[in-house]
């Protein structure tokens, strides 16, 4: 029942060229950076990558991108990564972009089990009839293009048939997890992470605090352990590791103000 393992670079050993991922994170809020630099030293390529974004220019999935190492992304946002952008329009990358929620619910739809369901997102678009680039060619013509979709009505409503997605390995980050696998994420970071945890055969979590079993409050754990196979603790240095993708201030006005300092004509 101990599923921690000594060290990044073992938790991801196997993962072999080919493989698929289904990985946390949106932006770089939630990202298992430490087990993507895990994956990136251990050298495998060709991979097909399940995940809402991929990372930033060098960060996160970025650092297996530029090393041309992912050949197919599924997620729904590309974001500032201009490297994703430019191996997209110069035919190096596949992409299969798709509504947000519905890649949300293709990954819970395949960790729970269900081949597929309907929606009424994407329908009347490219989405559900096809068309959309998946890859282009060296001269600039679409080489790959989306299938065409079953919709169906239900209720007077057009639904799109969208298929459930899992993968052959996951990779996630907790704020804490227990030996058992038991996960529990802090706040926006939970955003993608138990989906793909869940749609992965082999979960990865690294955790930024691990507890013995028994110590998390049954009613606060966000994932059971029985969806994770390897738990890395994170050092103190690598759990504090959380870079801002887009840091914005905003100068304090009055109304903002203390009493005090407003009172005092601050």
């Amino acid at each position: 029942m101990d599923k921690v393992v000594a060290s990044a670079a073992d938790a991801v050993a196997d993962i072999a060229d080919g493989s698929s991922l289904a990985v946390g994170g949106f932006g770089l809020c939630g990202v298992p950076a430490v087990l993507i630099r895990a994956l990136y030293e251990q050298g495998a390529g060709d991979l097909r990558v399940v995940s809402n974004n991929c990372g930033l220019d060098g960060r996160g999935l970025g650092q297996l991108l530029a090393a041309g190492r992912i050949a197919r992304a599924m997620g729904s946002y590309v974001g500032d990564n201009k490297e994703f952008a430019r191996q997209y329009l110069a035919g190096e990358l596949e992409v299969e972009l798709m509504p947000q929620g519905t890649l949300a619910e293709r990954l819970r739809a395949g960790g729970a089990g269900i081949p597929a369901f309907y929606t009424p997102a994407g329908v009347g678009t490219l989405v559900a009839e096809g068309g959309l680039p998946w890859r282009y060619g060296a001269d600039g013509a679409v080489a790959i293009a989306s299938p065409a979709k079953e919709v169906r009505e239900f209720g007077g409503r057009s639904y799109v048939l969208e298929e459930a997605i899992t993968t052959d390995f996951a990779l996630v980050r907790a704020a804490k997890g227990d030996r058992h696998g038991n996960l529990v994420f802090a706040r926006a970071a939970r955003n993608f992470n138990p989906l793909c945890a869940t749609a992965g055969r082999v979960t990865l979590a690294e955790v930024e605090e691990l507890v013995e079993p028994g110590e998390l409050d049954p009613d606060a754990v966000h994932l059971p352990g029985v969806f994770v196979q390897r738990v890395v603790a994170l050092t103190a240095e690598q759990a504090a590791d959380k870079p801002i993708e887009r840091r914005t201030t905003s100068a304090t006005s009055a109304s903002s103000a203390s009493p005090a300092r407003r009172k005092a004509g601050a």
